[in-house]
């Protein structure tokens, strides 16, 4: 090889450097709408485990390839079967079978958090969350964290001193914390939001706000009313709103009588979500029955997935 030409090429050691914008190259951006993964968290598997290494332009920029867009699906896939981040990079590598660490891994977390929560320290779960948002999607923490950890404390709040005291500080922070992302992913997107209200009379619903947190972490704005309001002024705020769907969350019983006015009458697709759908299933069952535009989901989890099955969310 002539010098000339050696001088020309970039290195292959550069770290994928490349001085121009290819036509099948994408920008974190694009590809963080696409897959639904931050480009905090992008970034991060990059440094961190060199999961991902993307090309640069001259100014520095993260370019991603098709095949990158693959590995990080696959990646994705590792992870929601519950496999930590620091294992993914070999199990793409050799195909192995999934490590009988990953369980406890996931349960050391959650034993971080409830220990925080148990102390009432702010500051100590703030931190231990921020560390596993860098490296995780919505989705998979919800999943594998912060559901399971609900269940946990269900548990340990039935008859124990100090119950109320925990479930008001977590319940008050997970509010807070997923509160002030959804305002600024609000910030950063248009269009028709979602339109997400507690039927609950419990104030502070998780299920609520961890429904909130994924939709919105798919690109799509939502507004949450935290209280539940009369079926006439739902109508009102649909109107004045004109959300592309509702949805109605509830753990509790409600009062039957009224589900054909929450449920039905709305320009818009209609989903009630949470236990609610497991004690009122017969009634739910003939509204869907009759009015396709009606859906049920037990969770967050199963909310999310009937929102990308009927269209309702803007990744593409």
């Amino acid at each position: 090889m002539s010098a000339e030409k050696t001088a020309a090429e970039p290195s292959r050691s550069s770290a994928g450097y490349q001085p121009a914008l290819a036509e099948d190259l994408l920008p974190i951006r694009e590809v963080a709408r696409a897959t639904g993964v931050n480009p905090v968290t992008l970034r991060a598997w990059e440094r961190r485990y060199g999961l991902i290494v993307p090309q640069r332009t001259a100014k520095g920029h993260r370019l991603y390839s098709a095949e990158q867009v693959a590995r990080i699906q696959a990646i994705l896939a590792w992870l929601e079967r519950g496999v930590a981040v620091s294992q993914v990079k070999g199990l793409l590598r050799s195909d192995q079978p999934v490590s009988t660490q990953t369980t406890s891994r996931w349960q050391q977390t959650r034993k971080e958090l409830l220990q925080a929560i148990g102390k009432l320290a702010e500051r100590r779960l703030d931190d231990c969350f921020n560390r596993e948002l860098a490296l995780y999607p919505a989705h998979t923490l919800c999943q594998h964290l912060l559901l399971p950890l609900l269940d946990e404390l269900q548990l340990r709040w039935r008859n124990q001193f100090g119950a109320q005291a925990e479930r008001v500080f977590f319940y008050s922070w997970l509010r807070s914390k997923l509160g002030a992302r959804l305002y600024h992913n609000n910030s950063q997107r248009g269009g028709a939001p979602l339109l997400l209200v507690n039927l609950s009379e419990l104030p502070m619903e998780p299920g609520l706000w961890l429904t909130a947190w994924l939709a919105s972490n798919s690109d799509c704005p939502v507004e949450v009313f935290d209280w539940p309001i009369p079926p006439a002024e739902l109508a009102l705020a649909i109107e004045q709103i004109k959300p592309r769907a509702l949805l109605l969350y509830s753990s509790q019983t409600l009062n039957t009588a009224l589900l054909p006015r929450w449920l039905t009458g709305h320009n818009c697709p209609c989903l009630i979500i949470g236990a609610t759908v497991c004690i009122h299933r017969t009634e739910l069952h003939v509204l869907t029955t009759h009015n396709n535009a009606v859906h049920m989901a037990e969770g967050p989890l199963e909310a999310l997935a009937t929102l990308t099955r009927l269209g309702l969310l803007d990744r593409t």
